[in-house]
């Protein structure tokens, strides 16, 4: 049996509760239509800078690919079930169940979990702020590839990840590389073709940023390192 039983129901049902303000949603759907091909690379602007400002540029095609060194030791001495939050297609979900770990999934992008089902993997399409399976019991809770930034409120995620964790379990984030970054803005996000999605409330937090809230969330960081040009905290109970 899997870790949570999914039905088609059940997903259709919580998709219509998502509006075109999460990331990448709305607009021309870049990031639906780059998911589809691995190859795209997309763009994420502030919708309200100035027209020549450099955006942040996106691999896609990293979301689909396996896992790699960087992304395993994430999952370093973790025992227990693993939820990757904002999981896209699901590549540290299939790294968690090749690890012999029970995990699950959530997206709001219904293009991603539909990959990610069909591939075999445990997702869901729900928001974290959602009811979840497990709720104070997970082992681990990712936060990866920028999806601090979910809600543009770091401070509101953080405390529901902790509410989500086990009283023993981790919360294991990537950061900005500008330890000083603590960022809320709305954003927007391009393909090469300069198709642009809705406008959608994003952030980006760095490592003193996020000691700052933690605490607040019941939340301390007990552990930070770079590696592979990208810097990562694990976040323990306080």
């Amino acid at each position: 049996m899997t870790l949570l039983a999914r039905t088609d129901a059940l997903d259709d049902a919580l998709g219509e509760l998502f509006e075109p303000s999460t990331f990448g949603a709305g607009g021309a759907e870049p990031y639906a239509a780059a998911l589809r091909n691995a190859e795209n690379v997309l763009y994420l602007r502030r919708a309200r800078s100035e027209p020549h400002a450099l955006p942040f540029v996106i691999d896609a095609g990293r979301w689909s690919a396996d896992a790699d060194a960087t992304d395993l030791r994430l999952l370093a001495g973790i025992t227990g079930p693993v939820l990757d939050i904002g999981c896209g297609p699901g590549r540290m979900v299939r790294a968690a169940m090749g690890l012999g770990l029970s995990a699950l999934g959530i997206d709001v992008s219904a293009t991603a979990v539909r990959m990610a089902v069909d591939s075999g993997l445990s997702v869901l399409r729900r928001s974290v702020f959602d009811p979840m399976p497990l709720e104070g019991a997970w082992a681990a809770a990712l936060l990866v590839d920028g999806n601090i930034g979910i809600g543009g409120d770091p401070s509101a995620l953080l405390e529901r990840c902790a509410a989500l964790l086990a009283p023993d379990g981790a919360l294991l984030v990537e950061l900005s590389q500008d330890p000083d970054t603590d960022d809320r803005y709305d954003g927007t996000i391009e393909d090469a073709s300069g198709g642009r999605s809705a406008v959608f409330p994003w952030a980006e937090l760095g490592l003193a940023g996020l000691r700052e809230r933690a605490g607040d969330a019941g939340l301390f960081v007990a552990e930070d390192w770079r590696q592979g040009g990208r810097w990562f905290a694990r976040l323990l109970r306080a």
